[in-house]
This record gives C-alpha cells, structure tokens and sequence, in this order.
C-alpha cells in the first residue's frame, strides 16, 4: 500500500468514530515547548476509549506510522512534520480523585498540578512534579524525575489501552518496567491515568519544598527561551551539563539554536531557528562529548519525523 493510500485507509476509520477531532495538515510546533517544527498528515486529540480504538484500528489496518504526545515538553518536532497519526489525550483524560493517601488522575493532567492537589489534601512524596512541566502519563512512560526523585517512587498501578487490541486494563508498576527515565511500556500502548501512593504531611513542609524546587528551575534553567529541559540522560555516575561543558560545548551554536548559558545540557531556540538546526547542535555536542571524553550521550530529547543529515 502506498503511502498516500495508507494515510487515506486511517483517515476513513478515524472519520466515522471521531471525525469531529480528526485533523489534516495540523501544525505541532505550538504543541512543543521548543515551538519548532511541521505539520502531522493526521492528528487526533482523543476525548475516549472509543476515540483510541478508532485510532487503534486505523493504525492497524493502514500500517501507518504513530506518535502519542502529551504536553510536547521533550519533544523535537521534523520540520518537515509527520507523516502518520499523532495522538494526544484531551481534556476528558485530565482530572484527578483522591482515596486516602492515594491520589488516581487522568494521564492529561500536569504533573505540577497533580503536584498541587497533594498539596492540597496535605500529602507528600511529590514535591519534585512541580518542577516537570509535562502531563502524567507522558512522566510515567518516560520515568520523569527531578531533584533526586522519579515517578517509581510514588506510582502503584498505570491505566493502559492497548491500540492494537483496543483493550484497556491496570498493571501494577512493577508491570511497567520502570528504569532510570525509561520504561518498558510498548509503542502501541497509551496511558491513560495513574494512581501515585503518597504520605501524610505537613502542608508548610510540602509547600516550602515545592517553592524551593520552582526557584531552583527559575535560578539554574532558561524558562524565559524555547526548550526542551534536559536534552541529555545523565551517564552513569556522571552528570551531562558537566560533560557538554568540559568539552567545550556551552560555546557551540547552529543557526537559531544554541546550547543555553544557563544550564549546558539546555538547547534553547532563539528567533528564526529551525527543528534542523537543533538537530545538528545535538549531535555536534554528542561528538564533542564523545571525542573529548570517550562517552556516548544518550538523548532524553524524543524525535518526531525525519531529520537531515548531520
């Protein structure tokens, strides 16, 4: 099946389940904090079960390519777009309960704002979400972390739908595979909610730590310039800024993108820059890091389409 062929096989599956939120052509660039990048032949902002397995189908019987994003806070977008179906859970997929010590939201809800309910029934143990600017199920597939502290620590069960069978059902974390900002969750799987397990607290306490992790984003990271936080996992052992500086690499620019003054293992986007150029300002610090040090830097940065070469 060709590739025009295909994208119009899931486009028809998608219009008669969900034809209201289906788009063509649409432009990701404002759904990444980067603000880089082209259009998906299909996008899809799912509002339920209904609208996944829609998607799931269509992914099945095209053999089209996918992408599920979330708040795009990690994300590089091709300029030259998508060729295939991104997926993104809406507004019906962002909410959040409380049982005890036990708080379950939706896989849209941001971090920081799950972050703020803890706060608000006087719970600790996620402190650290504040400073991750990305939507739970987006954290829990990635194993998101700050301050010392990973969502493995508090999350007890993940809610996944399964495109390709179009089942949903909860796994227990050790399920999930969780490893340092990874886990073991397949491509066809989509979270759709979590439930963390917390601690009684004080509320002075919580919010004091909760003000101390935002002042540390706003002292040590450029929040005012297009990025992606982290662009780099951290070594083993070691820490990614520390390696990016030694090697000379807070100095490198290409084109609009630059590596950030602030923070090295920050690339910030300045006017005119392009997905290309940030592309290549990663893998000229890759190289420089790898020559001088003899390390491979494994991206945290996700790559969205096809980009040139180096």
């Amino acid at each position: 099946m060709s590739e025009d062929g295909a994208l119009s096989v899931a486009r028809n599956i998608m219009r008669q389940a969900a034809e209201p939120r289906l788009r063509e052509n649409f432009s990701l660039a404002a759904l990444t904090s980067f603000r880089l990048g082209g259009p998906a032949a299909l996008y899809l902002e799912a509002e339920s079960d209904a609208d996944l397995a829609a998607a799931g189908r269509a992914i099945e019987e095209s053999g089209i390519p996918h992408v599920v994003i979330g708040k795009g806070s990690n994300l590089l977008v091709s300029d030259k777009g998508f060729e295939g179906l991104v997926l993104r859970l809406g507004r019906t997929f962002r909410w959040a309960a409380r049982n005890g010590e036990r708080l379950t939201a939706g896989a849209a809800m941001p971090l920081p704002a799950l972050a703020g309910v803890a706060l608000s029934h006087a719970l600790t143990g996620l402190e650290f979400g504040v400073a991750i600017p990305a939507s739970l199920g987006g954290c829990v597939r990635m194993n998101a972390g700050a301050h010392g502290h990973s969502l493995d620590e508090v999350v007890e069960t993940v809610e996944i739908f399964r495109l390709r069978e179009g089942t949903k059902r909860w796994m227990a974390a050790e399920e999930v595979g969780f490893a340092y900002r990874s886990s073991t969750l397949p491509e066809d799987v989509v979270v759709t909610a979590a439930a963390v397990r917390l601690r009684p607290g004080d509320p002075a306490d919580i919010r004091a730590h909760m003000d101390g992790a935002r002042e540390w984003r706003r002292a040590t990271q450029p929040l005012t310039e297009p990025n992606c936080g982290s662009v780099f996992k951290n070594p083993p052992g070691d820490h990614a800024a520390r390696l990016v500086e030694a090697a000379g690499g807070k100095s490198l620019s290409v084109g609009g993108a630059r590596v950030s003054e602030k923070h090295s293992n920050f690339v910030v986007a300045t006017p005119g820059a392009t997905a290309q150029d940030v592309y290549r300002l990663i893998t000229m610090v890759q190289q420089r890091v790898r020559e001088r040090f003899g390390t491979e830097l494994e991206p945290e940065v996700h790559l969205v389409g096809q980009f040139g070469e180096r």
